[in-house]
Order: C-alpha cells, then sequence, then structure tokens
C-alpha cells in the first residue's frame, strides 16, 4: 500500500517541503522529478583543521541571532523568534497558546498554521509563542516564560525528559493549571504528563479507572520506558478503551487521543485543526463557535519514504518497483544498498531538509538508499519490515544501515530497550552507524563549541545507541535558529556518506583484493618501544591475526614463519631507533604529494613550519615507516611529536599533529588506499589530537586524519572509557580484547621466610621460644623494609618488652601485610590476541568473581567468604575489620577463608578441566563417576576445614554463577570479530570494565561501549562510597591528631567510574555531605542536601580534578558535582561544620569574587580537546629540567573550571580559583578498583598527583597527607600513597612471577619492566614517597645481576638502555642515593648497550 502527497510537483522539493496528504488512494500520474531539481538548505562546516586557535572559517550561512552573545548557555537563541502575534484582531477572540518543545521541528508548521489561522479565520485569531525546553536554563528566557503562561489560553508541551527542565516547567505550570483552558503534554516525563487538562480529562483521573488506560498510565508512572509507544498504542485501542468511562468524560478523553493524533501528524492541516478544535472546545469565549475541523491526517507508522518519490511506501516491492524505474539515476548491479533511518516527525512537519541532503550525496557515489521510518521510538520494526531481500531468502537487502534519528534503535529520549535492539540488528548482521542532527544547539552554536554536542545530547543520542552497536556520531545537520529548521552540513554529509559507503563495500568486495593498513604504536617515541599496547604481545598478536586472515582468503603476501622474523621484517633490527631509518620505510613522500594530497596541510604550519619537518622525515621527504605484506600494510603510526619539547609541553592546549603524523594517514587513504585501518592495541594518539569532544566538525583533527577508512580498533576490554574516546573520535568500531590471565602475586625472598617464621610463631607463641621467633620475625620485616608499613619496636630491647597480647599485635600486622603482598592480583605474561586462558589460568580470577556479593543479580548471589564466615557463625564484614585492624587469630582466620575458597574454585575447575588443559570432558572426573568414586568437588575441597558445614544452596548457587563466568572466560572471540568487521558485518556490542566486578564484559570480541552517563553514581556505587570515605577521614584523623582534614583533593578517572558506577564520583558527594538523587527515569541529576545531625561531621571541602576522558564522557556529571559543592557552600552553617563554605567566603574575600557560587568552584580538568597535564610525557622522556616545570605543567593545562552556571563555555581557565583552593588541602587521595591496572602499570596516576603542588602553595609549605583507595577486593582499603607505591613495587616490578612472566613476551617484556621503573620515578617527581630501596633492590634484580642484565640487553637493547638512563636519571635528580660501585656499574652497562646498538662489537 502507498500513501501519495498530493500538492507535491516536479521541482517543488525543498527542505521546507511538507507532506500535506491524508491516506488515499495511490496516485495515477505521479510526475518524473530530476535529481538535478533537489534542493537541500545546507550550511558549511569547515572542511579543514584549524590551526590550534580553533578560530572558525567562514561558514556560507550565518544564523546567530543579531546582537546575540554568549552567555555561557549552549542554546543563546532567542524564543520570541517563535512568537506570532496576529497582525489585525478585529472583534475576533485573541487565544494565546504558549508551548515547550524538546527541539525545533515543529517550529515552521506550527506557525504557518498560526498564521493560516490569523489570515483566514473570522471568529479566533492565536498568539503563539514557543520556548525550547534547553531556552529554559536562561533567567531571562525563564522570566519570559513565566509571564507568557500566566496570560495564556492553552499550554502544550512534548518530549519534556530533562529533570531539572521539567522541574522548572511544573513550578509555573502547576500553579497557573486551573486558570488555563486547557493543557496538552504529550510524551514527556510522568510529572509534566499530570499537567494534562480537558475539561473533565486529566491523566491522574485516568490512572485512578480500571482500564486499559488506566493500566497504561500505572506502568508509565512505574518505568516510563517506552512512553510514547505506549500513548500510540492507547490512540490506536481508543475505541475499545472508552467504553470505560463515564459518558460526561468520554468526549474530553476523545479530544485528548485525538489531539495527540493532530500533534504527531505535525503538518500545518494537523495543527491548524488541533488549534481550532481545542480552543472552541474549552476557551469560554468560543464556546458555540462551531468552527469546522476535519479529522486528523493519518500517516503510516512505519514505511518507506524517498525525496522523489510521490508517496509513502508500505511495502518494499513496491519502493524497489519506483526505484527501479527512475529515468533520473542508474545504478550499476554491484551498487551498495544503504539503509536510512529516519523519525517520522520531520518528514510530516516538512523538515526533512537534512534527511534528502544524505539521500542525494549516497546516491551521488553510486549508493542505492532505502529511507524508512517510524511514527514512534521503535526503529526495530521497519528495519526487520523493510531491510530484508523482498524475495523472502532471509537475508539482509542492504550493506549498511545508517540510524539519521540520533535516537537509540528501540526508545528515545527517555530510555532505550538495548537487548531487543541488538537482536535486531545481530539478525540483519550489517555496519550499524548512528548519525546525529544538532538539537539544543544552532549549527553556528556547535561551530563555535570547544566542547561540540551538547552534553545532554551527548547522553541521549551518542551514549545511548553505542549500547546498541552503534558506531560514528557524526553531526551531519545543523538547525536554522530563526525558523527552527534542520538543514545539511554537506561536508559532514560527504564524510558520513562516504564512510558509510566504504563500510557497505566492505560486504561486496572480496576478500583476497581487500587492502587493510594494520597501524602499530611507537610510545614513548623512543627506542625499542614500537609495538606499544596495553598488556598486549602486539607482534604475536598480528602474527595470528596474518594467519587467520591468510585462511580466509586474504592476500597477506609472504607471511614471516614466526613472531620474531615478523618483528625483525618492520622494524629491520629490533632495536628500533624512533626517527631514523633504522625502522623499515614502506614509503618516502615528496613533499609536493603531500601537500596536495593532504588538504589541511597548511594548517599545521602554526605549529611546525614548512614540510617536511623534522619528525618522520628525513629532511626533504616524509616517511612512512612499515612494511607490506601482499594487501596487508603493518605501519608505525607516529607519535604526538612534542614529547621531548619542554616549551610545548607547557602549552594549555595540546598542538595539532605534526606533518609525519597527517603524511601516515594520507598514505594510508590516498596511496595504499586502505579499505580498513586496524589500530592494534591500547592506544595511540590518533583520537586525542585536538578538536571538539563529541560531535566533531570537519576542523577537528581527528576526523581529517581518519577521514573515509573504516577504523577497527583493538582494544583492552578493562578500558571503557578511552575505547569510548577512540570510538566518538575515531569513529572506531572498538574491538575487545582479554588483558593476561591474573595471578596471585605470592611471596619471594625474605618475605615468604617471614610467613614460615610467622607459622611457627602460631604454634610456640605462648613458649618460651614465642619471644625469641618474635625478634626474628621483627628484625627480618626490616630486612624486608616493611617498617614504614607495619609498626615495628624500635629495638630489639623493646621486642623484649613486648607482652603476649602487644607481640601478637605485631606478628598481626605483619601477617596481615604478607597476606596483602600474597594475595594481590596481578596480570602475569601479555596477551595474544585469540588465544584464551587455561583452565588453570582462569582459577585466581574466579576466585576474585566469587568474593562478591552480587545482592542484585537474579538470583542473588552470595560470595564464598560470606559463605565460609556464616558456617562458622561469623560475619565476614567483621572479620575484614579485626584482621585490618592486625588481630592475629583473624588474620589467620581470613587466611583460612581465603585458601579454602580458593580450593573451591580450584577443585571446581579441575572437575572440568580436559585433557589439553582448557574447559571440557575430564576423563578423571568420567572414570571416577563410572566406578562409584567420585566425590563432589566442593565436599573435596571442604572436606577436614572449619567450613565444611558450608551451606549447600548457597554454594550450589554461587557456583552455578560462576560455572556461567568460567564459560565466558575461556570463550574465543577475539579474531572472529575482526573478520567479522573486515566482511563489513555487525560486531555484537558488550560493557567494556573490570570483568571481576562485572563478568558481563566477557567473552571479549564485543564492541566495546560504556554506559549510559546520567546512570551513575548507583546506590550501591554511594554506599561503597560511604565506606571508603569513612575510611579515609578515619585514617586522616589518626595522622592529625583527630583533626578532619578541611579540603581533600581528589581525581576522577573515566574507566574507574565506569567500571564502579560511579564510586568516586559518589565520594565527592559523600564528603560535601550532598546527596546524588534518580530522577522518574532513573537518571542521576537531582540532589539533596544531608543535614549535619545525619551526617555527624563536617562538610569536607574539595578540589576535583577530572582526567580529559572524564571529562568528555562525563560533562553532564561534573556539572552535577558543580551544583552539589555550591549547594554544600550555600548552607547557612557554621564555618567549623561547613568547610566548603568557610574557604568559599575566604576565597571570595581574597580574590575579590562578587558571587559565594564562583569562589565555590571547584571542579576543574584540561581545555576542551586536551588531555592530561603532560607531566607524564616530560617524565617518560626526560624532557624537563627540575620540578617547578613540571608543577608548572599541571598549573597551566589541568586549572580550567567547569561551571554548572555556565554548562556551555565547557572548561574556562581559572588558575586563581584553583591555586587559592589548593592551599587549603590538607590531603591527596586518588582511586585504584582494578587489579589490572596500579600505581606504576600507567603513567596517568602520577600525571594527576598533586601533591607537591600543595606542597608549594600552602602558606605552611606542609607536605599534604596523600592517600589512594584500593577496592580491588571485597576489603576496601584505604592507604597511604607510599604504602601503594612500596606495595606495587613488591608485587610487580621486584617480584620474579611477575618479571618472569613479562620476560617470557621477550622484546615487549623488557619494554613493560623499564615502563614500570619510570613510572615509579614519575612518584618520585610528584609526590617524592617512593623509599630509596625501592631503587636499591631494583638496581640488584635488573643491573647488578650480570645474567638477568644480558637477557634484557639481548631482548631489547634500546628499552634496556632507557632502563639504565632511569637509573642514573633517579640518582641525578636525587630520588636515589645510590653507591658509587652502583652508579660505576650502570654507566658501564650504558656504554655497552650504545655499542650493541651502534653495531660496534664488544
Amino acid at each position: 500500500m502507498m500513501n501519495t502527497l498530493p500538492g507535491r510537483v516536479a521541482g517543488s522539493l525543498t527542505a521546507g517541503s511538507q507532506l500535506t496528504g491524508r491516506k488515499v488512494a495511490p496516485s495515477q500520474h505521479a510526475p518524473t522529478r530530476q535529481l538535478g531539481q533537489r534542493q537541500v538548505v545546507h550550511v558549511q562546516s569547515p572542511d579543514r583543521p584549524m590551526p590550534t586557535s580553533f578560530k572558525k572559517q567562514a561558514v556560507n550561512v550565518d544564523m546567530r541571532d543579531e546582537g546575540s552573545e554568549s552567555s555561557g548557555l549552549f542554546t543563546s537563541t532567542n524564543p520570541q523568534l517563535r512568537r506570532v502575534v496576529p497582525e489585525n484582531q478585529g472583534n475576533r477572540v485573541c487565544v494565546k497558546v504558549v508551548y515547550v518543545v524538546l527541539e525545533a521541528q515543529y517550529q515552521s508548521a506550527l506557525s504557518n498554521a498560526v498564521k493560516n489561522i490569523n489570515a483566514k479565520n473570522d471568529k479566533v485569531c492565536f498568539e503563539v509563542v514557543g520556548y525550547l525546553l534547553e531556552e529554559l536554563r536562561d533567567a531571562n528566557n525563564m522570566e519570559s516564560f513565566k509571564k507568557d503562561v500566566e496570560a495564556a489560553n492553552i499550554f502544550i508541551g512534548s518530549l519534556i525528559f530533562i529533570e531539572e527542565l521539567a522541574e522548572k516547567i511544573t513550578s509555573v505550570v502547576g500553579p497557573a493549571r486551573e486558570k488555563l483552558d486547557a493543557c496538552l503534554i504529550f510524551p514527556s516525563m510522568p510529572a509534566v504528563m499530570k499537567l494534562n487538562k480537558l475539561g473533565t480529562f486529566s491523566m491522574a483521573q485516568l490512572g485512578q479507572s480500571k482500564s486499559i488506560i488506566g493500566d497504561f498510565i500505572k506502568s508509565a508512572r512505574k518505568n516510563n520506558d517506552n512512553f510514547e509507544e505506549g500513548l500510540l498504542k492507547l490512540v490506536r485501542t481508543l475505541p475499545k478503551v472508552l467504553k470505560f468511562l463515564p459518558s460526561d468524560k468520554a468526549q474530553d478523553a476523545r479530544n485528548f487521543v485525538q489531539s495527540l493524533q493532530y500533534w504527531l501528524g505535525g503538518n500545518a492541516d494537523n495543527l491548524e485543526n488541533l488549534l481550532i478544535s481545542t480552543a472552541q472546545a474549552y476557551v469560554p469565549a468560543l464556546q458555540g463557535a462551531n468552527m469546522e475541523t476535519s479529522d486528523p491526517q493519518l500517516f503510516p507508522e512505519t514505511g518507506i519514504w524517498h525525496p522523489m518519490a510521490p508517496t509513502f511506501y508500505e511495502d518494499l516491492k513496491e519502493y524497489l518497483n519506483w526505484y527501479d524505474t527512475r529515468k533520473d539515476i542508474k545504478f550499476t548491479p554491484e551498487s551498495p544498498v544503504v539503509g536510512l533511518v529516519l523519525q517520522r516527525s520531520h518528514l510530516v512537519t516538512g523538515d526533512e531538509g537534512h534527511y534528502s541532503g544524505v539521500v542525494a550525496e549516497l546516491e551521488a557515489n553510486g549508493a542505492k538508499v532505502v529511507p524508512v521510518f517510524a511514527g514512534g521510538l521503535d526503529f526495530s520494526s521497519p528495519v526487520k519490515k523493510f531491510f530484508y531481500d523482498p524475495l523472502g531468502s532471509n537475508r539482509a537487502f542492504v550493506d549498511c544501515v545508517v540510524s539519521l534519528t540520533g535516537f537509540a534503535l528501540v526508545g528515545g529520549p527517555a530510555r532505550q530497550d538495548a537487548p531487543k535492539a541488538v537482536e535486531a540488528l545481530k539478525a540483519l548482521d550489517v555496519p550499524y552507524l548512528c548519525s546525529l542532527p544538532l538539537v539544543f544547539q544552532t549549527t553556528e552554536e556547535w561551530l563555535d563549541s570547544e566542547l561540540g554536542v551538547h552534553p545532554v545530547q551527548v547522553a541521549l543520542q551518542v551514549a545511548l545507541p553505542e549500547l546498541d552497536g552503534a558506531m560514528e556520531p557524526i553531526v551531519f545537520a545543523g538547525r536554522d535558529s530563526n525558523t527552527g529548521k534542520s538543514h545539511s552540513l554537506p561536508d559532514r554529509i560527504t564524510s558520513l556518506c562516504s564512510r558509510a559507503i566504504k563500510w557497505a563495500n566492505l560486504r561486496k568486495k572480496k576478500n583476497a583484493e581487500k587492502r587493510l593498513a594494520v597501524t602499530v604504536f611507537s610510545f614513548p617515541p623512543d627506542k625499542g618501544n614500537v609495538g606499544t599496547a596495553a598488556y598486549l604481545n602486539v607482534f604475536g598478536s598480528i602474527f595470528r591475526v596474518l594467519k587467520e586472515l591468510q585462511a580466509q582468503g586474504y592476500d597477506v603476501g609472504d607471511v614471516p614463519n614466526n613472531e620474531g622474523d615478523l618483528i625483525q621484517s618492520v622494524l629491520q633490527n629490533k632495536e628500533a631507533r624512533f626517527n631514523s631509518a633504522d625502522l623499515n620505510i614502506a614509503y618516502r613522500m615528496k613533499v609536493d604529494e603531500y601537500q596536495r594530497l593532504c588538504e589541511y596541510s597548511e594548517n599545521l604550519e602554526e605549529n611546525w613550519g614548512k614540510p617536511p619537518g623534522q619528525l618522520n622525515s628525513n629532511g626533504q621527504e616524509l616517511l612512512v615507516f612499515g612494511k607490506q605484506f601482499g594487501n596487508v600494510f603493518i605501519g608505525v603510526q607516529p607519535t604526538f611529536g612534542y614529547e621531548g619539547d619542554p616549551m610545548r609541553l607547557l602549552f594549555s592546549k595540546s598542538a595539532s599533529p605534526h606533518h609525519g603524523f597527517a603524511a601516515y594517514y594520507t598514505y594510508l587513504e590516498k596511496i595504499f588506499k586502505a579499505d580498513a585501518v586496524l589500530h592494534f592495541g591500547t592506544h595511540g594518539s590518533l583520537e586525542f589530537m585536538p578538536g571538539k569532544q563529541v560531535g566533531m566538525s570537519g576542523g577537528c583533527y581527528p576526523d581529517s586524519l581518519i577521514n573515509s577508512i573504516p577504523n577497527l580498533y583493538y582494544y583492552a576490554a578493562n578500558n571503557p572509557s578511552e575505547a569510548t574516546i577512540a570510538k566518538r573520535r575515531s569513529y572506531a568500531n572498538t574491538i575487545s580484547y582479554l588483558t593476561p590471565p591474573a595471578e596471585n602475586a605470592g611471596l619471594y625472598k625474605g618475605l615468604k621466610e617471614l610467613k614460615e617464621l610467622i607459622g611457627s610463631y602460631q604454634g610456640l607463641r605462648e613458649g618460651g621460644r614465642g619471644q625469641q621467633i618474635c625478634m626474628t620475625i621483627v628484625e627480618t620485616a626490616r630486612q624486608c623494609n616493611l617498617q614504614n608499613d607495619v609498626q615495628l619496636p624500635e629495638d630489639e630491647e623493646a621486642a623484649k618488652n613486648l607482652t603476649l597480647e602487644e607481640r601478637d599485635l605485631v606478628i598481626g600486622n605483619v601477617y596481615r601485610k604478607l597476606m596483602e603482598i600474597e594475595s594481590r592480583l596481578l596480570p602475569c605474561g601479555l596477551h595474544v590476541v585469540g588465544i584464551m586462558p587455561t583452565a588453570a589460568e582462569a582459577v585466581a580470577t574466579l576466585v576474585n568473581i566469587g568474593e562478591i556479593n552480587r545482592p542484585d543479580n537474579n538470583p542473588p548471589v552470595k560470595g564464598l567468604p560470606t559463605i565460609m564466615a556464616e558456617s562458622i557463625g561469623r560475619d565476614i564484614e567483621e572479620i575484614y575489620r579485626t584482621s585490618n585492624r592486625g588481630v592475629l587469630s583473624e588474620v589467620n582466620l581470613l587466611e583460612k577463608i581465603n585458601e579454602a575458597c580458593r580450593d573451591c574454585v580450584s577443585e571446581f575447575v579441575k572437575d572440568r578441566t580436559g585433557l589439553d588443559g582448557r574447559i571440557g570432558q575430564s576423563w578423571l572426573t568420567i572414570l571416577s563417576k563410572w566406578t562409584g568414586f567420585y566425590e563432589d568437588p566442593l565436599q573435596r575441597a571442604l572436606r577436614g576445614t572449619p567450613f565444611s558445614a558450608a551451606s549447600r544452596p548457597d554454594l550450589l548457587n554461587t557456583f552455578k554463577y560462576l560455572e556461567f563466568c568460567l564459560e565466558q572466560v575461556v570463550k574465543d572471540n577475539e579474531v572472529g570479530a575482526l573478520i567479522t568487521g573486515l566482511e563489513g558485518r555487525y560486531v555484537e556490542p558488550g560493557p567494556g570494565g573490570d570483568p571481576i566486578r562485572n563478568p558481563g564484559v566477557l567473552p571479549t570480541g564485543k564492541n566495546i561501549h560504556a554506559l549510559d552517563p546520567q546512570s551513575i553514581p548507583t546506590q550501591a556505587a554511594l554506599k561503597s562510597a560511604s565506606v571508603v570515605v569513612e575510611r579515609l577521614l578515619e585514617r586522616e584523623r589518626l595522622n592529625n591528631q583527630g583533626n578532619y582534614p578541611e579540603t581533600i583533593a581528589l581525581v576522577l578517572w573515566g574507566t574507574d567510574n565506569i567500571k564502579t558506577y560511579g564510586e568516586s564520583l559518589a565520594q565527592v558527594m559523600v564528603m560535601v555531605g550532598i546527596r546524588p538523587v534518580a530522577d522518574a527515569l532513573g537518571r542521576v541529576n537531582k540532589l539533596e542536601v544531608i543535614p549535619l545531625e545525619e551526617l555527624g561531621r563536617p562538610r569536607v571541602d574539595v578540589v576535583v580534578n577530572c582526567s580529559g576522558v572524564f571529562r568528555d564522557l562525563f560533562v553532564n556529571q561534573m556539572l552535577l558535582l558543580d551544583r552539589a559543592i555550591k549547594l554544600a557552600a550555600e548552607q547557612d552553617e557554621p564555618p567549623e561544620m561547613n568547610f566548603v563554605r568557610k574557604h568559599a567566603l575566604q576565597q571570595a574575600e581574597e580574590l575579590g569574587l562578587q558571587s559565594l557560587r564562583d569562589a565555590a568552584t571547584r571542579v576543574f580538568s584540561n581545555s576542551s580537546g586536551s588531555y592530561s597535564s603532560n607531566v607524564n610525557l616530560a617524565v617518560e622522556n626526560s624532557s624537563w629540567s627540575d620540578e617547578s616545570q613540571l608543577q608548572e605543567m599541571y598549573l597551566k593545562r589541568k586549572t580550567f573550571a567547569f561551571n554548572s552556571d555556565r554548562p556551555g563555555a565547557g572548561g574556562e581557565q581559572k588558575r586563581d580559583v584553583f591555586e587559592n583552593a589548593m592551599k587549603t588541602v590538607d590531603c591527596t587521595f586518588q582511586n585504584l578498583d582494578s587489579s589490572e591496572i596500579s600505581l606504576t602499570d600507567v603513567s596517568h596516576y602520577f600525571d594527576s598527583d598533586p601533591t607537591k603542588i600543595v606542597q608549594g602553595l600552602r602558606k605552611d609549605g606542609k607536605a599534604p597527607s596523600a592517600y589512594i583507595a584500593d577496592t580491588t577486593t571485597a576489603n576496601a582499603q584505604v592507604r597511604t600513597l607510599g604504602e601503594t607505591v612500596r606495595l606495587d613495587a613488591r608485587t610487580k616490578l621486584l617480584n620474579p612471577k611477575w618479571y618472569e612472566g613479562m620476560l617470557s613476551s621477550g622484546y615487549e617484556g623488557v619494554r613493560e619492566i623499564q615502563k614500570r621503573l619510570t613510572n615509579t620515578m614519575g612518584w618520585s617527581a610528584t609526590s617524592g614517597m617512593v623509599d630509596n630501596w625501592v631503587y636499591d633492590d631494583a638496581n640488584s634484580t635488573f643491573i647488578e645481576d650480570d645474567a638477568m642484565a644480558k637477557r634484557l640487553m639481548d631482548a631489547n637493547p634500546n628499552s634496556f638502555r632507557k632502563l639504565v638512563a632511569t637509573f642514573l636519571e633517579a640518582n641525578g635528580r636525587g630520588y636515589w642515593d645510590a653507591k658509587p660501585e652502583q652508579l660505576e656499574k650502570l654507566r658501564q652497562l650504558y656504554t655497552d648497550v650504545e655499542d650493541k646498538i651502534e653495531g660496534v662489537e664488544v
């Protein structure tokens, strides 16, 4: 069936053309439309990257309101543009209508409707004014809105789903509701829906009736998941439900549903009828006016639209009959087919110009299109109905799907149903892109914004579609502030369409013809770092991928025989020297060729001068490093280029990519002609280049560099935050890989001896030898450098005089520290893509998964320690508390519980282990069952232990959950997912995070997504945060004569908050005594003050520094934090009970600030588009002179304030406010949430450490306390920074289990060891909390052991040189007091390794 759209003639199609047809028979004489007659309104965004200043080029059309200025809000449009006043009222009744909508698509149609009535109707005229929801953040607009509502007859609201703005609307419309003649609220939050009023009709009344309507309203109040879909269903079932209503109410209910039909119809005719029918029914002055209205014009719920077609189609065959007989354009049989998903509301309101632009661009580039729409917000229905082969083969008809709605496939502004969407997309199995039109900003506002897309739109239209597996959030359409209409952004549409076609072509092209560019990283850019990636054996993984590609028919040329030969061929020799020909040169690019092919090369000259420059260059040509194997190129991505330049590191904004970087991606696209690029491992530099945070323009470097190449990106599963940056800023399909299997750190050398001594002590503690053994333990503990971690007797005499209880306490604390070291999880070795853990390797991971209570699971799962404790009548939390205090018997009991848990899991896994060591059938288990000697693994493990009476049902329930987790841990789809992506198919999405906290991360080989940013912090996170804050404050009071800290400086990380669902975010709230509260839709955007009586302590002031990644992902939550801190400052409380207020008042006076709120600014980060303080780059590259230079980098780059009163301003530099707040800091604080990443594993932690900065700013020069919260286990700990650095050194850098595991990967393993030492020195530089013995022991392990030194030098001489240089640098900077003979050996080794690198025989 087709639906003709009358009144549309050849050449009439424009961005403003309206679909005004009712359901009528198909037209018999559809006019021919020529492609050349399309008229698409558009605005040009910058098509080349701008210089670092981000000054925008001129655009074709300027749509700013005349005289408008930035108010710090995202939306500065003027609602008066939507005011229509009758020119001549005469004797007519004038009805005033005020409306509020989420987006502006109704503006044009509604204005036209009103103007038509005012011109023709002799009984009534209308004054109409409309507000966009975001405009109500502005105080002037809000005041104007109040006045308009007070004078209104009718109020209309639609899609009001932002809680804080919904509250503003209800606060104004609620009191005026009785005076209003009518109030129409279409799908919105329940509190706003209750404002509905048509005569006797109200939503509240319907909610009380026993009817389908009543059930619907109650359901909507409960969860509001698919409100619009439910409302549409209600409209369709109206005839059945009206009989349940009293007769006097039936007409009003009928009028409400008819009003909704008019509204959803959306064109000028429907809206004209809506206004007239509502006015004459409910405005007293018009009763009996008898104005004629028509029934609502109905459009299909789902269908196919095309800007050239005469009608809507409801059948794919009919659409193709029309499409394939068009005279204006021809397609080849191999043309890709792109399915577009559209919102019907844009079509019926005549706001489809931006859709027309996409259709025109796709077809002009040789692609066929099938543009489908839905009337509601469940777009899976038209996907299932129209995107499959019409001949019934059940195969996909389209080769790629691009959603132009911006919304999740199933859902809308409220929530989405990701499982339903994923089910539909998995079945279709084609790439799925979700592009977005600007909603809350005009085109000019977006172009001028360094943030890019409005944070609310990011949450609704970027984060939620990602849960469906959507990629590539390209802004394809802008909005005209004067008309509210959408228009194409030509360069953005060109980018979107070229990328969609390339994804589609991956389905068409034969594997043997596909060209793949594998990109590896070299970071830091020096000596032996080629193939850097977090926890990944990069070349081992590439070798495995090449073999699989070969098996799939790809042309991989002469693949080397092994991983070592692969390294050799790419690097020429393993000892790669950055910026030299020691790397294999794949291509030499002439300068004129580079300038011709790289459209934005001129813009890079501001930062880097004329090409070719000094980087990736021989002085005359630009060099592309790498090696080609058939149709696969393995290339080395250049680095930022400014790592070694102290002056560039001081810039508050990051520099543009250098010419060599641009030449590399120009080569991949224009010369090698890659069909896809595979970025190999976490992570490169592309996604961190300057530009908007989300929703980039053509002037943003990541967009320009990747340009049209489909991007697949292997990313560590435990790093969803940076994976999300890669997804949004480099348009990556991020495929997760597993981190290496975890093992318990164990004990070695003196630590092992200590544990044996403690075992002896426990048997002899009360005898004569107890004292002697205690003294030996104390002495051994000193030899192991535990005196700073455990309070030991001062000398031998003091040890002799200890009572039995005092001895037990000393031994208990030493034992507790040993257990802490021994049980700490650490990843051993490096992961190879596609090689999953053996059964035995999975045990430690499974033990830690089983440790956690999971009350929210269905059914709830008890942690194994809880079950063991309950079996002996104890509470595990009580055991944790007493063990933490060092009570010897409790430490011993906790160790027995941990052993029992490990034994249970080990026996359980053993029962499921095959002969190959992997999960499968255990022949021993089969045989023992057959012979009748089989014993249940849990009974085997607990037999003879104190826990043999453990609850059988609880254990079975927990191990049922663990069995599922075990299956997920060992599943392999990492290479399979890559092959799927390269075949142009749908890679199933999955969450990233910590697999121990959230086993849903497994199996790997999924398209990683983060979470709904508005869902955090959760209640569980808030509970955990309260425990940590309580322990932190308790620890600091012990160190500070019982005084509470007045100010805490802390860091928020993106990945940590994703993994923990916002624990550290919640910690800030708890510190200042403010409670985050979810709105009616479960989105956390409200705040409550915790009364001081309930808090039981002062409100502690905070200085929050957010990582650049946290800023990108959680801008809304940053603004929520700012609101919370300012709310605390505004509480009229004594200064000794409210340190936030105390300091804000002081700082307002000191800085001459008029506003207390400005003085309470406490949330900071980098400027938009910049990341890190660059302290890490300076340390890694030894490009700093002294600590003051590092501190200046931090203060220049990390002092950009985020202000909830100016949310559209982004980061504004407020260094004076930051420094003033930091002067009051008593302690610094960070969180560790995952066993895989600790303080010295990555440089990010010391890069953001402000400890020495605080000391320099405080008037008394006192160093603040520094703490680290460790929530990697169920027993959360708060340790000092020094304790944590020592724990890290003992469990990793100095631990034979760890470094031997790394060295099993050879070349890459040496780099990992060197990296840990460099990061350790970073902590010396920023905090001064690294003990001398750490350097001594590391030197003893890696340098003084001649055999070890030779292994390191042979495996990776450049990384070994860096290791030796770091020891010398640590000594030179005063961080390590080395002996002369140690320094002499280091200098000799440095000379030896230099000779080896230069090829000099020693």
